[in-house]
């Protein structure tokens, strides 16, 4: 969890590698930071958790489409 409370929890995302509270701080920031993250190829932070996921069926296109109506 990223937020808590309202509150940012610090933690960094192992697909993209935002921070809460650093990239996420407002929609337009969010969605700028997203933007760049997918015109660069959407490289994993982690890419142990890369072949995890990829190997649990993750994809990218329904990871963007779970995104919130609010945050897109």
């Amino acid at each position: 969890m990223f937020w808590e409370g309202g509150r940012p929890t610090a933690e960094i995302c192992s697909c993209c590698g935002n921070e809460s509270d650093v990239g996420d701080d407002s929609v337009l920031g969010l969605r700028g930071y997203r933007g760049y993250w997918v015109g660069q190829g959407a490289p994993w932070s982690s890419p142990r958790e890369e072949r995890k996921r990829k190997s649990e069926g993750w994809d990218l296109l329904e990871q963007l489409a779970n995104i919130p109506p609010r945050w897109r």
